[in-house]
């Protein structure tokens, strides 16, 4: 074991800076520390299949952090629509499958306004956004009925629409005497 450690650590100390710059012109500063974690951590489980040759390691861990890297796109990718998807979601009158109509909303805004939902909310909208899933499908993930899940779904995208509301950037409901999204027509006494 010891032979092992002492040669993963002298690839990690040889190709650290060069694996780290390769990531973070690819994924940004930031992210590269994970991405260069992630790709020696892979490394060290595949330590067998490490070339044994000095010269042929770092093109081979070079390989693997573009895999890594492409993993971590994909992920900010999915991220980004599922922020987009959200905004429209928190639009739609139901809950539909489907091309969702264009929010036209910063996505910063949107992200803040998740942000305050509790993880529980985030999750509700997550599945049906984000994962195309139906209530029943949700209910079923989480654990409750499908007349719960609707619920947590319906009250989730509420608190959404409250925290879009606040952040002064929706022009969707210009009239505020307009019943909520699902409701009937209101009726005065």
């Amino acid at each position: 074991m010891v032979d092992l450690e002492e040669q993963f650590t002298e690839i990690f100390r040889r190709h650290h800076e060069a694996v780290w710059r390769y990531c973070a012109r690819r994924v940004g500063p930031d992210a590269a520390f994970d991405v260069a974690a992630d790709s020696f951590l892979i490394a060290w489980r595949r330590l067998g299949e490490v070339p044994a040759g000095g010269g042929d390691v770092l093109p081979w861990l070079l390989g693997v952090a573009r895999k890594v890297v492409a993993n971590e796109q994909r992920r900010r990718r999915r991220g980004d629509r599922l922020v987009a998807k959200l905004g429209q979601f928190a639009r739609a009158p139901a809950p539909v499958s489907g091309n969702y109509p264009d929010a036209g909303m910063a996505l910063p805004d949107l992200v803040t306004a998740m942000r305050t939902l509790s993880l529980r909310d985030q999750e509700a909208l997550q599945l049906v956004g984000w994962d195309g899933l139906s209530a029943s499908e949700a209910a079923r993930v989480v654990g409750c009925s499908p007349s719960a899940m609707a619920n947590r779904i319906r009250r989730a995208r509420q608190r959404l629409e409250t925290a879009l509301d606040v952040s002064g950037e929706r022009g969707v409901n210009a009239d505020r005497n307009a019943p909520p999204h699902g409701e009937g027509v209101a009726y005065e006494n």
